[in-house]
């Protein structure tokens, strides 16, 4: 497909992926959600109708120029075209579900069946420029920001999906002075002697421990995924980084902003390792360092921006200078698994680690699988 026809996926899969945001702040700020019809449900389908009208569109184009079968569907757009017929299923079965067993309001809703069926159809069919990118002929190892939009946006939201169903364990939803005194330990948590009188209503110390591994990994691995395939243009993850905190932002009704911006700038402190380190398949030591020092930083501002806006730092130093270290740690480990091995600038053809037949071509010149990307 042409770059247009890839944007026009994304910009409509954000309308689909915005519904869905604004249907998961109607199930947090708001009660008594009593029936399936609702505006922010008819929102959220109506995304979803809309984006998959076009890619069936661009499949019929192609049928009507004398294409049959898989040789209509452009490259990459097959899995969200199986997408589409499965998504409607779930929304009926989701429907269905509600009608019977009514509306969920706790942290059952990110385990209702429907309700992951539809999630992961959704972020296979948002995920379709991401896959028309991967496999596009005219792309390159070091595409512009404007080429590698589309494949940007799609993969940024179906973040998003990711950690709206694992917000329990999200800690963008903290607000600066709750992060401040769970890392005071000023709340019980069974890690010290309870204190006396009153004590704050927020997370524990734990809890917030656990929502920063998990939501440095859900924001870190689909950053180390492209890095593994391209060199991304400066921007990128400032802008994937933004995309990823209007989820959270919705479900909080953005309250608490100062820790929203604070995952912003960490993009750009990403974006700015990135143009200093240029990781890449290649590179492994320069991929691993970026990976370890990504979250290093992006969790160093998160605890500055909270102590700065919360009420000072935390009264626990080992909370607030080791918790840093271990989100570093953990993207290096992160870094280590994406790319445990180096990788060539050009793919290996297939049947190229067999045996030569006689009369073939003798090996490859050390240092020619780099010229292009050089």
């Amino acid at each position: 497909m042409s770059p247009g026809t890839d944007l026009v996926t994304a910009l409509l899969g954000i309308w689909f992926g915005v519904g869905l945001m604004i249907d998961a702040w109607a199930h947090s700020n708001l009660t008594e959600l009593e029936t399936f019809f609702t505006p922010w449900h008819a929102v959220f389908y109506s995304g979803f109708t809309v984006v998959s009208g076009w890619i069936i569109w661009q499949v019929w184009r192609n049928v009507r120029a004398g294409r049959q079968g898989p040789a209509a569907v452009p490259t990459g757009y097959l899995a969200g075209l199986v997408a589409i017929p499965a998504f409607a299923a779930f929304g009926l079965a989701d429907m269905v579900w509600h009608t019977v067993l009514g509306i969920e309001t706790t942290i059952d809703i990110f385990f209702s069946p429907s309700h992951l069926g539809l999630v992961v159809a959704m972020l296979v069919i948002i995920t379709t420029p991401l896959r028309s990118a991967w496999n596009a002929p005219d792309i390159g190892a070091r595409p512009s920001l404007g080429r590698l939009l589309p494949a940007l946006l799609g993969l940024a939201f179906a973040a998003t999906l990711v950690s709206l169903f694992l917000s329990y364990g999200d800690a963008m939803q903290y607000r600066p002075e709750r992060i401040v005194q769970a890392l005071s330990m000023l709340q019980d948590s069974g890690a010290g002697p309870r204190p006396v009188g009153p004590r704050p209503v927020g997370p524990s110390a734990e809890r917030v421990a656990v929502g920063m591994v998990v939501t440095n990994v859900i924001m870190l691995s689909p950053v180390l995924f492209l890095v593994r395939r391209w060199l991304l243009p400066f921007g990128s993850v400032t802008l994937m980084y933004t995309v990823m905190v209007l989820m959270p932002g919705a479900q909080t009704a953005f309250r608490n902003v100062p820790i929203l911006l604070s995952f912003v700038a960490a993009g750009l402190v990403s974006d700015l390792l990135i143009r200093r380190l240029r990781p890449s398949g290649e590179r492994r030591a320069a991929y691993w360092a970026f990976a370890g020092l990504s979250a290093f930083a992006t969790w160093s501002l998160y605890i500055g921006v909270a102590s700065a806006t919360g009420g000072g730092l935390p009264a626990v130093p080992e909370l607030w200078t080791g918790a840093p270290a271990v989100a570093g740690l953990i993207g290096l480990a992160l870094g280590a698994l994406f790319l445990p091995d180096a990788v060539t600038a050009e793919p290996v053809p297939p049947g190229a680690a067999g045996p030569v037949p006689p009369g073939a071509a003798g090996p490859v010149p050390p240092g020619a699988a780099g010229a292009e990307r050089a």
